[in-house]
């Protein structure tokens, strides 16, 4: 089995379109020779995790975990990093490269005159986000586990939690992408996404912040991820998981919805 063929298998089981696994085989033999655009994308918040959970945390001590329990403050930005690289990826790959595919490639057009429609495409594009963004956090988990700022055994869950941290931005990355316009257009995307990282719980615990400010960044998708994955990372386990899973899922089941409709609209005659 080539390594594209097993992409090809890894979300078409989970969600069940084997017509959408063609696209994501294709994107991942388009990748086979540029590999490491894909490798390089977990750099960055790695950067973050040295310079910030180490440098400013051997100043700033513990800090509040998950459920109130102490951690160091490399614990407690790792994960949320892990989070937004999955997000990275997942965002990179449903906005830029679609755009390109969508409005100058024009690869959705070859693509559809195959007996594949446009809900295939929006599936199979959605899942390779997916994929782009797991890649992206289980370079990054490997590094934590170097680290040792994996400390339960529960933290090999923290790449699925990644997976559907990457499903909700792709589902929501490329929703938006159907409604640009110019490649200007993709201002808004980064004007989204920097806040995001920067306040949704990633360097600061919830209760840093005001309480009506608070409960805003209770509200946001990144948060959501970044609270998952660090209560397996931590072995501090809270019932607000289950919360954000759902929230996550969701997200991009609508974002996969208005895809597929947008998507109809464009590409259909």
């Amino acid at each position: 089995m080539t390594l594209a063929s097993g992409f090809a298998r890894i979300v078409p089981v989970g969600i069940g379109s084997r017509r959408a696994g063609l696209l994501i085989e294709r994107n991942a033999y388009v990748y086979r020779r540029t590999w490491l655009v894909i490798v390089s994308g977990f750099f960055e918040p790695l950067f973050y995790l040295l310079g910030i959970g180490f440098g400013l945390g051997a100043l700033v001590g513990n800090v509040s975990g998950p459920n109130g329990a102490p951690i160091t403050y490399a614990q407690f930005v790792a994960p949320a990093l892990l989070a937004a690289s999955s997000m990275n990826g997942a965002i990179y790959d449903s906005t830029i490269n679609v755009f390109f595919k969508l409005k100058f490639q024009r690869t959705y057009d070859a693509i559809l005159s195959t007996p594949l429609g446009v809900g295939d495409v929006a599936l199979g594009e959605i899942g390779w986000a997916m994929i782009r963004g797991t890649l992206y956090a289980i370079g990054f988990m490997v590094v934590m586990v170097i680290l040792g700022l994996a400390s339960s055994p529960l933290a090999v869950l923290a790449i699925p939690a990644a997976m559907v941290v990457g499903f909700g931005f792709a589902g929501v990355g490329m929703a938006a992408t159907s409604f640009m316009r110019t490649w200007q257009d993709f201002d808004l995307v980064q004007l989204v996404v920097l806040p995001l990282f920067l306040f949704s719980g990633t360097f600061y615990p919830l209760s840093a912040y005001p309480p009506a400010l608070a409960t805003i960044v209770e509200l946001t998708p990144l948060y959501r991820g970044t609270d998952l994955i660090r209560g397996f990372t931590t072995g501090l386990l809270g019932p607000s998981m289950i919360l954000d899973v759902v929230y996550l899922v969701a997200m991009g089941l609508v974002g996969l919805a208005i895809v597929s409709r947008r998507l109809d609209r464009l590409l259909l005659p």
